[in-house]
């Protein structure tokens, strides 16, 4: 062994306590100051552009409809041919066409005629209005008897009245819902520029760290938190990619954070805590900067965030509470501006509490909590217990400077 690899190996041999935490809010101001949207774009088709971001505005170069055309069933007619009509006094009309939904008409009207038409047919020229089918009888002779009087343009679509040709029907940065994309739909564009969906690399870092669906050996856990941050990152934007578990030792981490510099993001699972073999600190102090480490919050504690060149480095907990914790609290407000996604909207229910609840005074605690009987009752089990989670249906916050919430309290669950 060499004198440097000695000096590498020994830079891990302490624990190293976390002494001074940072509030919540300065960590997010913090990691939220680094966020550079993604300027990379892409060409995408209609069945692959939800909840994509546009990249540029869509310009409608035709109109919607582009033809006049029938909004219900029933005759085209001249509305003044149906001035005075009353199941009294019907106004009898003379049938020239009949014109179904995907066909054109093919003669004009002239005063004293009516045609038959589908919804969402082209009316034909010399028509003005339309009269419902329940409205109208046939005669003997093949007739039409109107029994209500329409005006001009009543049950008709005209023109460009949906959307005008030259209108700016979607800006850029507008999130494509199914509504919008029906939208780009109607003005018949196939494909449209949208922004590249922010990568995010997770390295998890462990030498217990094995792969689902492998046997676990002694001392040995399987990797939850690639899993759970994959899910969390593919519902907020982010294409997540995972990489290799990297071993406990300071020169294979490095070698694998050089793989992951080339995303956007670059999340650890795991090192980030003060046990002797937690080596994320120091990889980045080596190959970067450390803007902070160690944030007043349970779960999640002992979180390190900082930049190696323009990437932002996120080091989770190991413990999957703490890790999903975090996610949603650090992660998720970066990915999504990464990806121009407006802030998450968090649903909450206000409820009572079903017990007595207990925190740790001088940390801001995010209680993990199931709905019974519409109130709050306690899920939290322990920062390593996955369950903690999976099990809760949203949870609740509690000050730093709050040490008991008692059985009865108002308080407000932000639901999952």
């Amino acid at each position: 062994m060499t004198n440097s690899t000695r000096m590498t190996d020994t830079m891990h041999t302490k624990m190293r306590p976390i002494r001074d935490t940072i509030p919540l809010d300065e960590a997010l101001a913090i990691i939220m100051d680094t966020a550079r949207p993604v300027e990379r774009t892409t060409y995408v088709g209609l069945t692959d552009a939800c909840r994509r971001v546009l990249a540029s505005p869509i310009t409608a170069t035709l109109d919607v409809p582009s033809f006049n055309r029938a909004a219900m069933d029933g005759f085209a007619v001249i509305a003044e041919d149906t001035f005075g009509a009353s199941r009294q006094k019907p106004r009898s009309l003379r049938l020239v066409e009949t014109v179904h939904t995907g066909s054109v008409p093919t003669k004009r009207l002239s005063r004293g005629e009516c045609t038959e038409i589908a919804t969402g047919a082209p009316i034909p020229d010399g028509s003005d209005a339309v009269v419902m089918v329940e409205e109208t009888e046939r005669s003997p002779d093949d007739g039409i008897e109107i029994l209500t009087p329409v005006y001009p343009r009543q049950h008709v679509g005209r023109q460009g009245a949906d959307i005008s040709s030259g209108e700016v029907v979607l800006n850029r940065s507008d999130v494509l819902t199914s509504s919008r994309l029906g939208a780009i739909a109607a003005l018949g564009l196939a494909e449209f520029e949208v922004f590249d969906r922010p990568t995010v690399a997770i390295l998890s870092t462990g030498n217990e760290i094995i792969e689902p669906g492998q046997p676990l050996g002694p001392g040995q856990i399987y990797d939850i938190n690639r899993f759970t941050l994959g899910a969390v990152i593919g519902e907020h934007g982010g294409v997540a990619v995972a990489y290799p578990t990297a071993i406990d030792t300071i020169d294979a981490l490095e070698a694998s954070v050089d793989t992951c510099l080339d995303n956007d993001i670059l999340v650890f699972s795991g090192g980030s805590s003060v046990g002797e073999r937690d080596l994320t600190l120091d990889v980045l102090e080596r190959k970067g900067e450390v803007l902070f480490h160690g944030i007043a919050v349970k779960p999640g504690k002992p979180t390190v965030f900082g930049r190696i060149g323009d990437t932002p480095v996120l080091g989770m907990p190991g413990y999957p509470t703490s890790c999903l914790s975090n996610a949603y609290l650090l992660l998720v407000p970066l990915l999504r501006r990464l990806a121009h996604l407006p802030a998450h909207q968090i649903q909450t229910l206000s409820v009572p509490t079903a017990q007595r609840f207990i925190s740790t005074t001088g940390r801001h605690q995010f209680y993990t909590v199931r709905l019974v009987n519409h109130t709050a009752v306690p899920a939290f089990k322990a920062s390593g217990d996955i369950t903690s989670m999976s099990q809760a249906d949203g949870y609740i916050e509690i000050p730093a400077q709050t040490d008991i919430v008692e059985k009865g309290e108002m308080v407000e669950v932000k639901l999952f």
